[in-house]
């Protein structure tokens, strides 16, 4: 994937490039409700996707202070709602930062401390803090991992006017990686275990079925979502991720879906660490084209 290329997708109205484009859902049954259980865990274990040959640990630790007057990216780490911290998803700060970017890794309340619904809330309370801390920033963008896009999807839907605070919606981007976005087939996999969800709790936790009850207009005319999805994510988060895009431009959303080759459910996130990787540059290339 060429970065331009790329580039040129996210700032077209619901533009997608992939080796298959996404395709139109298909009318019945949700596939995962077809599936054995022990296929349905597989799908949604990510670890089963890896294709490379030895994982390299790639979780570096920075800390940056930013100023006010400067783009910020407010990232959400995965794991599932359950493992992951702040300072193991800080290893793309130094390639943001080297270019003017301050990078907040927001820090959240797993299972089984947190419930969902805290995680959400802490969320889009994270985002409130950077724009009210920060008043002059110059633009806030959003960016989540697995567990993560999915908060950050949740964030870029929420109702500003109840939370007392409007964040920079000039630059309100979102850029969502290998996301989980209708929570209801993880109720019947092992994990949730530590998130005791019920079918309830993930109806009311996913944002494609908050599109798809009650579309949510974009917030504002440059407000973007890059929706990507790796070569080697299984099946089932690749038909997330599709589906997901596909959602938001039938809700009017200026919305693009990217396949990235050759990368699996880790590597997509991991490669933010070098500069000159193509998402990375996606994300540098977005950010200051609306400066």
């Amino acid at each position: 994937m060429a970065g331009g290329t790329a580039l040129m997708g996210l700032a077209g109205f619901c533009a997608h490039s992939s080796m298959e484009g996404p395709g139109a859902r298909a009318p019945g049954q949700a596939p995962w409700k077809t599936m054995s259980a022990a296929e349905l865990e597989t799908q949604y274990l990510p670890s089963s996707w890896v294709v490379r040959l030895g994982a390299e640990e790639a979780l570096k630790t920075y800390s940056r202070l930013g100023v006010e007057a400067l783009p910020y990216l407010v990232f959400f780490h995965g794991g599932y709602w359950q493992s992951g911290s702040k300072d193991e998803s800080a290893f793309m700060v130094s390639s943001l930062a080297a270019q003017g970017v301050v990078v907040v890794v927001v820090a959240y309340d797993i299972a089984p401390r947190g419930s969902l619904d805290q995680m959400v809330e802490q969320a889009t309370r994270s985002v409130v803090f950077v724009q009210q801390r920060y008043p002059s920033n110059r633009g806030i963008y959003l960016c989540g991992h697995s567990a993560g896009a999915q908060l950050a999807a949740m964030v870029l839907l929420a109702d500003w006017t109840k939370l007392g605070a409007m964040p920079n919606l000039r630059g309100f981007s979102c850029f969502l990686l290998s996301g989980i976005y209708d929570l209801e087939p993880i109720v019947f996999t092992s994990q949730n275990a530590p998130l005791r969800l019920t079918l309830e709790d993930a109806q009311r936790n996913s944002p494609q079925r908050h599109l798809e009850a009650a579309p949510v207009q974009p917030k504002g005319p440059t407000c973007r979502v890059l929706v990507c999805v790796g070569q080697h994510d299984s099946p089932e988060f690749q038909r997330q991720s599709r589906e997901f895009y596909q959602t938001l431009c039938r809700a009017g959303w200026t919305a693009s879906f990217e396949e990235l080759p050759d990368v699996d459910h880790f590597e997509i996130v991991e490669n933010l660490m070098w500069e000159d990787d193509p998402l990375t540059q996606i994300i540098l290339k977005t950010i200051f084209l609306e400066f």
